[in-house]
């Protein structure tokens, strides 16, 4: 039986952030000859948004602190971006003279999260924010900006959707081209999906502007993927093999897995560019180096079918 459903978008573009995001939580320290790889096949894979690194302070993220190195060693191709994380102005400098021509910012709904996170409050790191938006201005460089603890905090526990829609709408304000929305902690159901969409919607921040970030703690990463498709959200971030967690959010699980969700896009008919099979090659490529199996279910039945251990 075909699924037939009007409101379904016909393309979705897939921000990878396992380079990132995914690798930042791994104990094991991964040689930055292997991140650059890591990185180049996932751009060889299709994928048009590659999340490469974070400038944060190499104490606070040690895996991360090659960086510069990753940045100015990276063959990059023309039709991808390669953005990175950036906490600070100084980040920002730093990321700049690496190369970077994309970068993102990030932020919480809670305030508990962010004093752990960056030792800062929403309004002092909102403020931290300002002269970086100002440079990328000057840059001609685009701005992301990331919200985590959207749908629940690892220390408040439940949030105000309208403390969401008040800190996008800051950030846009300043002129952050695309909001993020992050389940930080993977608390959330299809329901509170769509009651923060709706609440971003009405706030008359545009679909365009609107990604979502899922963790697949508890299994519900697809289903919440599919109400925010359904609602006409068209940027999902995801990481190859289901890599992450978060250093600063207890019991946080990985993020939702490029192939699994590439798996459920395409049997949807829904086009994003991106080939399955080279994303199972760049996990393929990554897995001896991390102390763990991939989190990524496609992944896991690829290899149990092939008759290998991995």
């Amino acid at each position: 039986m075909q699924l037939v459903n009007a409101t379904l978008p016909d393309t979705v573009r897939i921000v990878e952030v396992g380079p990132r995001d995914g690798l930042q939580n791994e104990k094991s320290q991964i040689p930055t000859e292997q991140k650059i790889q890591f990185i180049q096949l996932l751009a060889e894979a299709g994928l048009p948004v590659v999340e490469a690194t974070s400038f944060v302070s190499p104490r606070a993220i040690p895996q991360l602190s090659d960086a510069a190195t990753v940045m100015t060693s990276l063959r990059r191709q023309p039709a991808v971006e390669y953005p990175v994380l950036v906490p600070n102005l100084k980040g920002m400098e730093r990321a700049l003279e690496s190369g970077a021509r994309a970068v993102a910012v990030f932020t919480a709904a809670s305030d508990s999260f962010t004093r752990h996170n960056i030792n800062a409050s929403i309004a002092e790191s909102l403020a931290n924010f300002r002269p970086i938006l100002e440079l990328a201005r000057k840059e001609a460089i685009p701005v992301r900006g990331y919200i985590s603890t959207v749908f629940g905090c690892p220390y408040e526990g439940e949030v105000d959707p309208r403390r969401v829609v008040e800190v996008a709408g800051s950030l846009l304000e300043m002129g952050v081209a695309e909001i993020s929305l992050g389940d930080t902690i993977g608390v959330a159901n299809p329901m509170q999906v769509a009651h923060v969409l709706n609440l971003m919607l009405q706030a008359d921040i545009e679909l365009e502007q609107i990604g979502v970030h899922f963790h697949d703690t508890r299994g519900t990463a697809l289903a919440n993927v599919l109400v925010a498709l359904q609602m006409g959200i068209t940027t999902i971030d995801s990481s190859a093999g289901g890599l992450g967690g978060c250093p600063y959010a207890p019991g946080a699980a990985g993020n939702l897995a490029t192939e699994d969700l590439l798996y459920m896009l395409d049997g949807m008919g829904i086009k994003t560019g991106v080939d399955l099979d080279k994303v199972v090659e760049a996990t393929r490529f990554i897995a001896p180096y991390l102390d763990h199996p991939p989190l990524s279910k496609y992944y896991q039945a690829t290899i149990a079918a092939a008759g290998t251990e991995q």
